[in-house]
């Protein structure tokens, strides 16, 4: 695993944040300048690239969140211990997912309007500002020759791409992956989603703004970074002596919006934990946390109550980290999942902080309000995006 956070930048410092209930989130004073109806943000800190040996030539094709990705890429394949031989090779592929990279594109724009001409933009914008601006940077830097493409799902897609990376490897096409996703954090690629009046509101304490599934939840709050796991078939991780955290038994997809293309649908998300159940073989019972994808918006978050409480009652243990992190977009589907391998490893749920109490409306489920001391053997982690596209993951951690 790899990871920048605003929990820290590798998984020891997240730990504790996750441990101590630590939230990165701040305001924004530029944010506050520009106009932003909410100037919230999560804020990564202490992250320069040259402490991750990403040098000065590697930043003229790179923009911020391959930055990112690089960094958490660069920690996974460290922590797996992945020789260039295992790397370098057909069997190993890449697999990211992004669904911006507006920084790189409105300088570019700003570059020609300022000169009056395209030639000082440069030849690596163009590199910085595709969406697979990821995935071909790191197949370039580690030399894989396998799969090498980006996913694009709104803010499931982090979790998508563990889920065909699971595919891919159970289908035998490939034996090892380097999955992830990626966020970036600038003001410019949160402008127009601070215009659906979506964010937070709770200005006055910037770490109690993030309250998901609490009654006084009125917005998310925006984050990001870049979060990276290594995937790879069981029998080829044991036959190389590999660390290993969890299997990943079961994902399950669905789409299905509400009224709008903003406006979740609780059916789909419903399926979609279902179908994760199904895939893994397994039956609600069995799973002892769910990492719920519950933002912090009042719609978002009843619609998924609704769909934990219709698939597994009124007991089972939940908690969004986006209560800490804020809402990592694209990269939460994966760093969620990272999360809860943290927690696991470590024996203990995380909180979900600032919660009080459900709304009167909300179905009753087992809302983790204070750090506590766990077991944990199966757990479920959800994604929902944009456009209703849905995403469950199941881990097995009976190793």
């Amino acid at each position: 695993m790899g990871i920048i956070s605003c929990l820290g930048n590798d998984t020891a410092t997240v730990t504790h944040s996750l441990k101590t209930g630590r939230s990165g989130i701040v305001l924004d004073e530029q944010r506050q300048k520009l106009g932003f109806r909410s100037p919230l943000t999560a804020r990564i800190r202490d992250f320069s690239p040259g402490d991750f040996g990403i040098g000065k030539k590697a930043l003229r094709s790179m923009c911020e969140p391959a930055l990112y990705a690089m960094a958490a890429a660069k920690g996974a394949v460290k922590d797996a211990a992945l020789s260039d031989n295992m790397l370098q090779n057909n069997r190993c592929g890449i697999i990211f997912g992004n669904d911006s990279t507006v920084k790189a594109s409105v300088e570019a724009v700003d570059i020609a309007r300022e000169s009056g001409e395209t030639h000082y933009i440069g030849a690596g914008y163009i590199f910085k500002a595709m969406n697979s601006t990821i995935t071909m940077n790191l197949a370039s830097h580690f030399g894989t020759r396998g799969a090498n493409w980006t996913l694009s799902a709104a803010c499931a897609s982090g979790a998508h791409v563990i889920g065909q990376a699971l595919m891919m490897i159970r289908s035998g096409m490939q034996d090892i992956i380097i999955a992830g996703a990626a966020q970036e954090t600038n003001w410019m690629a949160m402008a127009s989603f601070d215009s659906l009046n979506a964010f937070s509101s709770h200005t006055e304490d910037p770490q109690s703004a993030s309250r998901p599934f609490d009654r006084r939840r009125n917005g998310l709050v925006p984050g990001g970074g870049g979060a990276c796991i290594i995937m790879e078939s069981l029998d080829h991780a044991l036959s190389r002596g590999a660390q290993i955290y969890c299997t990943i038994d079961g994902y399950g997809f669905s789409s299905g919006i509400g009224k709008s293309l903003s406006e979740p649908g609780r059916e789909g998300s419903q399926r979609a934990m279902l179908n994760a159940l199904d895939d893994a073989g397994i039956g609600p019972d069995d799973i002892d946390y769910i990492n719920a994808h519950a933002t912090s918006t009042p719609m978002g978050d009843l619609a998924e109550a609704i769909a934990i409480h219709g698939v597994f009652g009124p007991d089972t243990p939940v908690s969004s980290t986006k209560s800490m992190t804020g809402h990592e977009c694209w990269m939460s589907g994966t760093s969620e999942v990272i999360y809860t391998i943290l927690m696991a490893k470590n024996g203990f749920l995380a909180p979900n902080i600032n919660f009080t109490a459900l709304d009167d409306n909300c179905p009753p489920i087992d809302v983790v309000s204070r750090t506590c001391q766990a077991s944990i053997r199966h757990a479920i982690s959800n994604s929902f995006g944009f456009g209703g596209t849905n995403a469950a993951v199941v881990l097995n951690f009976k190793l």
